[in-house]
């Protein structure tokens, strides 16, 4: 299931209830898994109580619904005891949306196994930006394509001078950064967060014009933002392929329905991973969920969630790069011909 889906799945009934910092009481633990001597892949269903009033308010908008929906895993991963991660401002969102009713109530009706790849997805990923970005001495540049809710940018240690542009729908991300301030979140004020709406007509001129260099280096990750076609798809690594810089990392989460592949069929979604990704210049590695849960010492996950994981390089130079190449030659024939003309 994908997080758009399944944001939608868990959000579409008539009362939405979910845990909030206020009203939280207790957590039951649902292993997956029986115990085989690694750490069980589990997720925290929260069950909480008090006599408030339940508050029937579905969000009407299906990206923000979806973007909901995995703020709540995030919230309720970070309330665990051993968490793979920790974001200390999920739960913000999530209260926005809570209502208060009988004690053991479970607030996510998703399938299980959700939850599960969403964590490992959500702490592959901030791992990998942690080792990248500590790997580059130069790299200042992150693009972020969200669900309007990442809070990457406020929970995650960026290095001096970084630039975060956040590119994602208008009006998800718009409210979030109303909960976010009210929550007391705050950007380091070494570095600079710059949103780009999804819905912009030309994203590439509009990063540019927000001084995206494409003669610097540069790290793209994906996760949340809703894309519901493969041309959609094409076009986001279209701009990272004309922006990034050769070398530069895209590292992500996608739906695999995008493929239109059947599912299950990992070969058939490796291979066509691979050329969508080729054309554009970009070599690809799919990073299996079961890989990331053994490194986390987790027993495997049951099924495909319908989500790929991936890791990309650019193997082309950037516009920028290509521009530069061409001024310098220009320059170095111009300097020719002069010489040329002196000497007669």
């Amino acid at each position: 299931m994908s997080v758009l889906a399944a944001g939608t799945a868990i959000l579409s009934s008539s009362i939405v209830r979910l845990p909030s910092a206020e009203n939280f009481v207790c957590c039951e633990r649902r292993k997956t898994t029986t115990t085989t001597g690694k750490r069980s892949a589990s997720i925290v269903v929260a069950t909480f109580g008090g006599g408030g009033q339940a508050h029937h308010h579905p969000h009407p908008d299906p990206p923000f619904r979806a973007a909901i929906a995995a703020a709540s895993i995030r919230y309720q991963e970070s309330l665990r005891p051993d968490p793979l991660f920790i974001d200390p401002f999920a739960g913000c969102f999530v209260s926005s949306v809570t209502s208060q009713k009988d004690e053991k109530e479970q607030c996510l009706a998703a399938d299980l196994s959700y939850p599960c790849h969403y964590r490992l997805a959500t702490k592959f990923i901030d791992d990998k930006i942690t080792s990248t970005l500590s790997s580059s001495n130069e790299l200042r540049q992150i693009v972020l394509l969200t669900d309007g809710m990442d809070t990457r940018p406020y929970r995650l240690r960026w290095p001096l001078a970084s630039v975060i542009y956040d590119i994602s729908p208008e009006r998800v991300f718009k409210e979030a950064s109303q909960q976010l301030e009210g929550a007391g979140a705050k950007i380091s004020k070494s570095c600079m967060l710059i949103h780009i709406p999804q819905e912009s007509s030309d994203l590439q001129t509009d990063l540019c014009k927000k001084g995206f260099n494409g003669s610097r280096p540069s790290l793209w990750i994906l996760q949340g933002l809703p894309l519901v076609t493969l041309e959609s798809l094409k076009h986001i690594l279209s701009i990272f392929a004309s922006l990034a810089m050769k070398g530069c990392i895209f590292v992500g989460e996608l739906q695999d329905l995008l493929l239109d592949v059947e599912f299950g069929n990992m070969s058939r979604k490796k291979d066509l991973m691979e050329s969508i990704f080729r054309r554009h210049g970009l070599q690809v590695d799919m990073v299996g969920y079961d890989e990331v849960a053994r490194t986390l010492h987790l027993d495997p996950l049951s099924k495909d969630n319908g989500s790929i994981l991936f890791i990309a390089r650019q193997l082309r130079y950037s516009d920028a790069q290509m521009e530069t190449w061409r001024a310098h030659f220009e320059r170095l024939e111009d300097e020719a011909d002069e010489e040329g003309f002196d000497e007669l």
